[in-house]
């Protein structure tokens, strides 16, 4: 992986994104009007896999921009990808976690 491919086309990602965000709208609609509770849930089941890969394809986004803020502020340096890109996930998991919330005791 090279951080000088950073940032994708926008276009590209957004257009993925509608995509996704399409397939969930058709599945959830579909899941809605199918009488067969097996279609039903067949549908449901693929629509929550769709709502996965947009989270996970989000997560990916934020830390390759951040990677590449960090990239940057290094005075882009070669050789050093897989280090920002580690410190990157660090950040965003970090970030994420306050969200998550207390766990219970």
């Amino acid at each position: 992986m090279a951080l000088t491919t950073f940032p994708p086309t926008a276009a590209s990602a957004v257009d993925e994104q509608k995509k996704i965000e399409h397939q969930i709208e058709l599945a959830t609609r579909a899941a809605a009007l199918v009488k067969d509770e097996t279609t039903s849930r067949g549908f449901r089941s693929f629509a929550e896999e769709m709502k996965q890969k947009l989270r996970r394809m989000m997560r990916r986004g934020k830390v390759r921009a951040r990677a590449y803020e960090l990239w940057e502020q290094a005075g882009r340096p070669a050789d050093r990808d897989l280090e920002f890109w580690l410190e990157a996930e660090r950040q965003v998991e970090e970030e994420r976690e306050p969200r998550k919330g207390p766990s219970p005791s």
